[in-house]
């Protein structure tokens, strides 16, 4: 007797194989049958001809603490996923230090959105038992991340790494492939990781090839310097023998569009020397992340109360004001390239500025009767430095480039804040791969762009057996109606629920029947030992 089939749907097996009709059976959390399954079941359900495909895998996002705080995880549910990849960018709640938790703390919060819990561990190990135990509705795995090692280490001081510290953070990092982390991951646009040379990362990065492990980078500029900050990290990556992911690949600002074919070369180039190396992209041209980063690196040193305490100070406002003005040659300006206009602030957390949510700092600016580089300073200081921003600066042409280019795999890159005006793509990214670039503008076929979501991202990030619908695979599964798929999140209503999606089943049980939530939780840690046996 089977747990579960699912009759004459479309499948869509994740290979990139064209679809064919058939049933998917299910027993003890596993697919047993594909094709015609006549077998009794406890629950059969008739798909009527919508696609079934492997669940959906979001290979990079930010909601390392939101599925905690909200295990049933309905936000990506609503979409089709059934797995997460958290721990990126170097921003991570884990190590976590009490002598260093307000830096910590203050340096994930814009990102991961803020807890009003203390948090109950210190090492990576400890925060992925936290989080399994949360018993979330989904699978999700992790990186080390760069940004939390160094914080745990050596704080926010601009220097580099004495051998010592490089020695405990190499152990730090070892203790989370240990414990079953995919990886090792880093923001080289965030402070302190904009600290750091290659050199000192690429010593972090021989911890890697022990475990398997991969290195996945938020480069250290999008803009100005994105083939520079491409070359470097593949620079590390030969330098210490391991495989690399550059996350969200994408050119910054007006100046630099059409430079992701170039980047796109680079990939190649690497890959031809024998190089393991591949991107993701997100299917939405502006980016999200936090205010502070449009600052000159150096005025985030010491940790974000000390960028504060710099506000204050006239000579150094006057000094912001000015590097902000011009273009910068060592580091990315973007507002120099793109303008006030286009950066949003998503997320704020005091009442009486709650009314700025949606609105661009130009525009608010002018409400307050000051300079925009004056607004975002003192809105900082009101927010206690802790805002989330939507950003616009990329060009639809170059997302479509990478979106189409068969070494990207796309992901949402959403953040953990759900309050105020989040990005539209932490509720619409995978409808909006098949309306968008499968349905309307016939960019990818229905395969490929499953393939993008489902198995690809499975063997990068090693998740073990899901992402096909094989028979001895875990039955992950996703359902939906290529007709009427459609993301409605957008920039000024971003809290709605995509259409077209009617059933979710994560490891053989349901999450989603008829577009509602079961309230079921059947997802858990994966950690990277564990799949290590079906990755080799």
């Amino acid at each position: 007797m089977l747990d579960l089939v699912l009759k004459n749907g479309k499948i869509v097996d994740g290979t990139g194989n064209p679809w064919f009709y058939g049933d998917v059976g299910v027993k003890n959390g596993v697919i047993v049958s594909i094709g015609s399954v006549d077998q009794e079941a406890r629950r059969t359900i008739d798909v009527r001809r919508n696609i079934i495909s492997p669940g959906f895998i979001d290979g990079h996002c930010h909601s390392d603490l939101m599925l905690i705080d909200n295990p049933l995880s309905e936000i990506k549910m609503q979409q089709g996923v059934t797995t997460e990849v958290v721990g990126n960018c170097g921003l991570a709640p884990a190590p976590f230090f009490k002598s260093q938790a307000e830096l910590l703390q203050s340096y994930v919060q814009p990102v991961l959105g803020s807890t009003s819990w203390e948090w109950p561990w210190e090492t990576v190990g400890q925060f992925m038992d936290v989080l399994g135990k949360s018993r979330p509705a989904e699978n999700v795995a992790t990186y080390v991340a760069h940004g939390a090692l160094r914080i745990a280490v050596m704080g926010f001081a601009k220097r580099p790494a004495t051998p010592e510290e490089l020695e405990r953070m190499k152990q730090l990092l070892e203790e989370g492939m240990k414990a079953g982390a995919i990886g090792f991951s880093i923001g080289l646009l965030y402070a302190p990781g904009s600290y750091t040379s290659k050199e000192e990362i690429a010593e972090l990065c021989r911890v890697l090839p022990k475990y398997n492990g991969l290195f996945a980078t938020h480069i250290r500029g999008e803009g100005n310097n994105l083939i520079p900050s491409v070359k470097e990290v593949i620079w590390i990556a030969e330098q210490a023998g391991v495989s690399l992911h550059v996350s969200h690949l994408k050119a910054a600002g007006k100046r630099n569009w059409g430079k992701v074919l170039e980047a796109l070369e680079l990939i190649e180039d690497a890959r031809s020397r024998g190089m393991d190396v591949t991107c993701d992209v997100y299917p939405y041209s502006a980016g999200s992340t936090t205010l502070t980063t449009v600052l000159p690196p150096w005025t985030l040193e010491g940790g974000i109360a000390a960028t504060l305490e710099r506000f204050r100070d006239p000579q150094l406002r006057k000094r912001i004001k000015e590097e902000l003005g011009e273009e910068q040659e060592d580091w990315d300006n973007l507002v120099c390239s793109t303008g006030w206009e286009s950066v949003i602030i998503s997320n704020l957390q005091r009442p009486d500025n709650k009314a700025y949510e949606g609105k661009h700092i130009a525009e608010i600016s002018e409400q307050r009767g000051q300079h925009p580089v004056d607004c975002m300073m003192d809105l900082l200081l009101e927010e206690e430095g802790k805002i989330s921003i939507v950003y616009f600066h990329m060009s639809d042409t170059d997302v479509e480039q990478v979106v189409c280019w068969e070494k990207a795999l796309i992901a949402s890159d959403s953040l953990g804040c759900e309050t105020g005006k989040p990005h539209p793509r932490l509720y619409g990214t995978f409808p909006r791969v098949f309306a968008r670039y499968v349905r309307d503008k016939k960019l990818l076929s229905l395969e490929q762009a499953v393939r993008k979501v489902t198995s690809f991202p499975v063997q990068r990030f090693k998740l073990g057996k899901r992402g096909l619908l094989v028979p001895g695979y875990a039955a992950d599964l996703a359902v939906f109606d290529l007709d009427t798929i459609a993301d409605k999140a957008t920039f000024q209503e971003p809290r709605q629920f995509p259409d077209g999606i009617s059933h979710v089943v994560v490891g053989g049980e349901l999450t989603m029947e008829h577009g509602k939530h079961t309230l079921a939780r059947p997802g858990g840690l994966i950690r990277a030992s564990s799949c290590c046996s079906h990755s080799h």
